[in-house]
């Protein structure tokens, strides 16, 4: 049995459709199989709450008297982009505040829909017909003749796990990673998450009409790096895949919805709530919705190597990550989300009463999402790596001593000598750290040698080495592999050989 958009619509203004969230639709499925639910059930709700970077507002701000071209311009001290018409701008949520570095974007969106005062300073050349060449002035959300929000990638069709194998905490837009695997973060909604619960889109595309921060909104198009190439087990993608493109009135949405925020380390991003009806037209769209988070999996991945390929550490699915707690070898290792689970079910929840009470009815997709692969970015020259220009390695032990250490680096004219014990790097000594040494009558390299050296990972780009010894005022740093085995070493002096050459 099948049914048609128009049918499950004309249900709903009678007040007559059988609405139930993903998370009900599970128990259906399981009880009474596909084919049952197909024809009980009318409408699925979905719903996800987390940080969606790639979103931002358009703008109208209306003409001034005399006019002015707003060319640039500031929100609270944010910049937006004002290289459209006269009056129009974009502001999008990362971009970062001028004089507070706690604030950005993605706060001057959550103070107009909360409807506070916002500053807008903008600067102008100056034409005939755009002749004034500076404004100030203090708007609300109600003043502007637009506020829409049109965000270019929201709703990830499944996203990583992360975790940080390195020495160090990182801080990353997957949240703190403390050193040497001590958590596991993630971002998603599981079972409740749209797009994981119609994973071929074959009732999302182009026009549907959705839960967007507390409005309602509509499906534009794919988002940006919308990817359908993906790893699939039981059709749902084990890695980031499919996205969406939105939009909506900004002067209906509710701040409870969208919600600013400032990672440490990283930056800000704005918190968005979305939800997505799901028509039951067949058994087949019936089946999809009944997922469950141990069903659905994603993979963990090592977020301390700085690169687009990160290594794999173990695929997980969505009941262990809820569980707190994951096994890393032979450890349990903590998780925690990102995303907000309690505020996806908030938003399943609101979109079925909406549909329930008939204030909400569905839209046919008028042309379906593309088929398509996320490309990286073409690059014309050839990034230099750190294994490019390294040097070979002189290497000594903690129980040589100084002397001997003195008499390497004379030999072979160098100025630092990485300490190696068991094949695995314990240090680094100077030509400077011997001399004092020898001058106080210790004996031994593990005696004055440092510590906790600060290094860099063989096939890392130059512009991380060189970030490295800038920040910790260092000039050298050893090159390590993975299991930090060393491989060679890189000098402030290597580099700047270099960039003379550049």
């Amino acid at each position: 049995m099948t049914k048609t958009i128009s049918e499950i619509n004309q249900k709903i203004r009678n007040k007559e459709a059988v609405v139930v969230t993903a998370e009900e639709m599970i128990k259906i499925v399981r009880e009474n199989g596909a084919k049952s639910a197909s024809i009980e059930v009318d409408v699925v709700t979905t719903g996800t709450f987390g940080a969606m970077c790639s979103s931002g507002a358009f703008l109208n701000f209306g003409h001034s008297d005399p006019p002015i071209k707003l060319q640039k311009l500031r929100l609270n001290d944010v910049e937006a982009y004002g290289g459209i018409a006269a009056v129009d701008a974009y502001l999008g949520a990362t971009q970062k505040s001028e004089s507070d570095e706690n604030y950005g974007g993605a706060h001057v969106i959550e103070d107009l829909v909360s409807g506070k005062s916002i500053r807008l300073k903008a600067k102008s050349d100056g034409t005939d017909c755009y002749p004034n060449k500076k404004i100030e002035t203090v708007i609300r959300i109600n003043d502007l003749n637009q506020a829409v929000l049109l965000n270019p990638r929201n709703c990830y069709q499944n996203y990583a796990a992360a975790t940080n194998c390195s020495k160090k905490t990182i801080h990353t837009y997957m949240g703190t990673l403390l050193s040497n695997t001590g958590n596991v973060t993630y971002s998603s909604a599981g079972q409740l998450s749209p797009l994981l619960n119609d994973p071929y889109f074959k009732t999302i595309g182009f026009g549907t009409r959705i839960f967007l921060g507390g409005a309602k909104g509509y499906v534009i198009g794919e988002g940006t790096q919308h990817n359908t190439n993906s790893t699939r087990k039981k059709g749902v993608p084990t890695t980031p895949s499919g996205t969406l493109m939105v939009k909506g009135n900004l002067k209906e949405m509710n701040p409870k919805y969208l919600r600013a925020a400032t990672f440490e380390g990283y930056g800000h991003t704005l918190y968005v709530g979305v939800g997505v009806p799901i028509p039951i037209l067949n058994p087949e769209i019936a089946e999809f919705t009944g997922i469950s988070n141990p069903e659905i999996f994603t993979k963990i991945y090592d977020y301390s190597v700085q690169k687009r390929s990160r290594p794999v550490i173990k695929e997980v699915n969505y009941e262990e990550l809820r569980s707190g707690f994951v096994e890393i070898c032979g450890r349990d290792v903590p998780t925690s989300s990102l995303s907000s689970y309690k505020k996806a079910r908030e938003i399943a929840y609101e979109l079925k009463e909406w549909i329930c009470s008939g204030e909400f009815l569905l839209n046919s997709v008028f042309e379906i999402l593309p088929q398509s692969e996320c490309k990286g970015m073409k690059e014309i020259k050839k990034a230099t790596l750190v294994n490019d220009i390294m040097k070979p390695i002189i290497i000594c032990n903690p129980e040589d001593s100084l002397e001997h250490a003195a008499q390497l680096i004379h030999k072979n004219q160098i100025n630092h000598l990485p300490v190696v014990s068991d094949d695995k790097l314990v240090g680094i000594v100077t030509s400077w750290d011997i001399a004092k040494a020898l001058a106080t009558g210790k004996n031994k390299l593990k005696e004055v040698m440092t510590t906790g050296v600060v290094t860099v990972e063989f096939g890392d780009k130059i512009d991380v080495a060189a970030i490295k010894l800038h920040k910790h005022k260092i000039s050298a740093l050893p090159v390590v592999d993975r299991t930090n085995k060393i491989r060679g070493i890189i000098t402030s002096e290597d580099i700047s050989k270099l960039m003379t050459i550049e």
